[in-house]
């Protein structure tokens, strides 16, 4: 198990902005964009149907078209299927991050993470992208919607539908890994209890970063390097917060949060760091870690994270944020 070997790199690209989240982006600038992740080297690419019910999809096969296939390597995920119906995006009801796609395609979104639901799901993804094949499979959001006994019910339906679904296509060669792709960090330590099915990693988005990162340190991480499964680091800038911009967790970020990037952001100054490279820098250092994919909508934005990757970090940074309690005083961080 394990995807260290398939991913080109440790920096990829998480293409759910190009869904149109928080605003509508013009089409040209979205093509740019993963042009400019193309042009700088960036060779993994995720997305999913839900990113603006299948645009991003769209918007990211129509670019890559004209790549050679075996050059990238390319993740989608299940459990949402994108229906021909029609519905208002500002009013769907799912969960909280019902609306920050209202901008995207107007067709209704399904949860179903069924054996059926997960083979039509992949099918329609390869359509909309215009491949012929899939590198990796995540199963998306299984616990982010569900609460009580529907989060039981949600998590269930996965383990016999689309985990033993991915299972098979793994092993029959159909794709190189799968697992699950989430915002939580429950139905990983869940998943990596059980006998069977076994995933090959887990893409965590916005729970491994500078702003929050204790619950995975404690178990999650220690208990996947021990399976042998990798991790994904998704969101590294929660929810760009940590880039410039003002959500965390999808929402505006509150007073609590915005004193703890301005405390960063006072330390960073001080040692002559950039705070993106601060907070992609740290998503990477954990063992466990085998790639980031931070996400954007301006070309900018793309070298600018391949600078941060790059980036000189002191030591000293990292030795005061520890001093500061900013971070978790066992937390790993870049070596010298």
């Amino acid at each position: 198990m394990g995807i260290s070997s398939l991913l080109p790199g440790r920096l990829g690209f998480g293409t759910a902005p190009l869904g149109n989240m928080f605003r509508a982006i013009p089409d040209e600038e979205a093509a740019a964009t993963v042009q400019a992740a193309w042009d700088q080297g960036i060779r993994y690419y995720d997305t999913a149907p839900f990113y603006g019910a299948g645009l991003s999809e769209i918007r990211l096969g129509e670019v890559l078209a004209g790549k050679p296939r075996d050059e990238y390597v390319l993740s989608t995920k299940v459990g949402r299927v994108i229906l021909d119906e029609v519905e208002d995006p500002a009013h769907r009801d799912l969960g909280e991050k019902g609306g920050i796609f209202e901008h995207g395609r107007p067709n209704k979104i399904l949860n179903d993470y069924s054996a059926d639901a997960t083979k039509r799901s992949i099918e329609d993804s390869l359509k909309r992208l215009g491949t012929d094949r899939l590198d990796i499979v995540w199963v998306h959001d299984v616990a982010q919607d569900f609460y009580g006994d529907e989060w039981v019910a949600a998590y269930e339906s996965a383990r016999t539908g689309a985990f033993r679904v991915l299972q098979r296509l793994r092993e029959e060669g159909v794709i190189k890994a799968w697992g699950l792709g989430v915002n939580r960090v429950e139905p990983l330590e869940l998943t990596l209890d059980l006998d069977e099915p076994q995933p090959d990693a887990f893409l965590l988005a916005g729970r491994y970063t500078l702003l929050d990162h204790e619950r995975a340190l404690q178990r999650l991480l220690p208990a996947a390097t021990e399976q042998n499964v990798d991790i994904v680091v998704g969101g590294p800038y929660s929810s760009g917060i940590l880039a410039g911009g003002q959500h965390f967790e999808y929402q505006q970020a509150p007073p609590a949060i915005i004193e703890k990037v301005e405390r960063i952001k006072a330390l960073a100054a001080r040692h002559g760091v950039s705070i993106k490279a601060a907070a992609l820098q740290f998503a990477l250092a954990h063992p466990a870690t085998a790639a980031a994919i931070p996400g954007a909508t301006r070309p900018s934005r793309i070298a600018e994270d391949v600078t941060a990757l790059n980036e000189t970090v002191p030591a000293a940074f990292w030795a005061d944020l520890r001093t500061e309690r900013l971070i978790q005083p066992d937390a790993p961080v870049p070596s010298a």
